[in-house]
């Protein structure tokens, strides 16, 4: 696997290099057309600093940065154990160091990505709209892909080639509006031959007007060939992960047929996401400016793995599907273990009505945000909003009076052994619930909460959940 890697990288690196070549280029070009000459030197290295300069805070600050522009908010186990189960499973299947940070994103679109410099340090974020649509082994095979993106290096390359494309972009930019506002280039042509550039300034300065155009659409496309090998070679890694290809093409496949958007993705941070988030162009699956490779491709590939979920088994899926000879290198395919597929998970029969997917993307969303869920005797489900300052309220339906729940403690204890007591709550619904540990925090049970126990992230004491060992 670490050859596989390494060489994968090596390939990478060529495209890299030839974006910073059009990167000096571009440089040098615009250096030459304001400043004659003499000024190439001077444009590369304002463009070098350019890039150093946003690669320097996308290398200390980037995780942050990405994770802020796509509204992702960090979470604890309690809004959804559920996911933060089947990331610390992949979390030990593939040897990382550390558990990733878990974070979710308001959006009602299915989708996630993983970002983090290196394993110790990554996160793994994810749409509410993806936790409410799919099933346990499709979330598995959502978080095995984004996590073998960590275990390559993934998002750490693809983070320095996006400020690469995004320095020749801007000073493309900055170049063609500079044109544009200037009343054109005529006056600069003038003073370049006033300079004495002559004819050879003013061809200096349409060649340099030419790349501006042309760099930036050169550099993407480079950019979309770095991103669309890395996203095979995660779908491969991450079968191995699973070992049930068929979780993650499903998964690709409900996130292919939602039409939700996600407002807050945009071009730097689409080659990110698991499927292409921009739906003008991620609707066209064969569109060879995408981002990523077809959807339709990708899945026709896991789901010919019906042999086995191996290296050489993706290889030669991979090859039946797209007629490319190699994808994985050789030294990738040595290890001819046979790798069975496992048997699907009993939830995963489970379909839920477009309803309850708009419900459950609604009660996370909510979760996330300090609701507190309460369900009356007469089972009409109350969701009270952070700001609510009263201690109880009517219920709508019955009129019963009702107040948050609190635990109640299994035994009565004083001193220490009131702060060591266990309390039980008693589980009304199966639904998102609230209720009040002992230390005054509010803990939230989502419906995909099974465990007997609770631990509150505030005080550590656990509350036994009485109810869960009969769902």
């Amino acid at each position: 696997m670490w050859e596989l890697i390494q060489q994968n990288r090596r390939k990478s690196l060529v495209l890299f290099f030839l974006m910073g070549c059009c990167l000096v280029l571009l440089g040098y070009l615009l250096g030459a057309a304001y400043l004659g000459p003499n000024g190439g030197m001077i444009g590369i290295s304002l463009a070098l600093i350019i890039w150093l300069t946003l690669s320097l805070i996308s290398f200390f600050a980037g995780d942050s940065i990405v994770l802020g522009i796509s509204g992702a908010q960090e979470v604890t186990p309690d809004i959804h154990p559920q996911l933060f189960n089947v990331v610390e499973e992949m979390k030990i299947a593939a040897s990382l160091p550390a558990m990733p940070k878990v974070y979710i994103i308001d959006s009602a679109a299915p989708n996630a990505f993983a970002t983090g410099r290196k394993p110790e340090t990554c996160a793994i974020a994810v749409t509410a709209g993806l936790l409410a649509r799919l099933n346990r082994d499709e979330l598995q095979g959502v978080v095995a892909h984004e996590t073998s993106h960590v275990v390559n290096r993934d998002v750490l390359f693809m983070t320095f080639a996006g400020i690469m494309l995004g320095s020749i972009v801007l000073i493309s930019e900055v170049f063609l509006r500079g044109l544009w506002y200037s009343g054109g280039s005529s006056r600069r042509y003038r003073s370049s031959s006033d300079r004495g550039g002559g004819q050879g300034a003013a061809i200096i300065a349409i060649v340099a007007i030419i790349f501006a155009i042309l760099a930036p659409i050169l550099a993407q496309l480079l950019y979309f060939a770095i991103s669309r090998r890395r996203e095979y070679l995660a779908d491969a890694s991450a079968v191995r992960l699973t070992r049930y290809p068929e979780g993650l093409a499903s998964a690709l496949a409900k996130i292919a047929d939602s039409d939700e958007q996600l407002p807050r993705a945009n071009k730097v941070t689409a080659p990110l996401y698991i499927v292409n988030p921009l739906k003008g162009e991620g609707k066209k699956l064969s569109d060879w400016t995408s981002t990523h490779p077809p959807i339709s491709e990708r899945i026709k590939i896991l789901r010919g793995m019906a042999q086995g979920t191996g290296y050489l088994d993706y290889q030669q899926s991979f090859s039946l599907v797209t007629g490319t000879a190699r994808l994985i290198p050789a030294s990738g395919l040595k290890d001819t273990t046979a790798v069975p597929v496992r048997i699907a998970s009993s939830e995963s029969a489970v379909k839920p009505s477009e309803k309850s997917l708009k419900r459950g993307v609604g009660d996370l969303v909510r979760a996330m945000n300090g609701f507190l869920f309460l369900t009356c005797v007469c089972g009409l489900k109350i969701k009270i909003p952070p700001d609510f300052k009263q201690s109880s309220l009517p219920c709508p339906r019955c009129h019963r009076e009702l107040q948050v729940p609190a635990a109640e403690l299994a035994t009565v204890a004083v001193g220490i052994e009131a702060a060591l007591a266990e309390a039980t709550y008693m589980r009304k619904s199966d639904g998102w619930e609230s209720f009040q540990c002992a230390c005054g925090k509010n803990l939230q049970l989502s419906p995909a909460f099974k465990e007997s126990k609770i631990v509150c992230n505030s005080c550590g004491k656990s509350t036994t959940i009485v109810g869960n060992e009969t769902k």
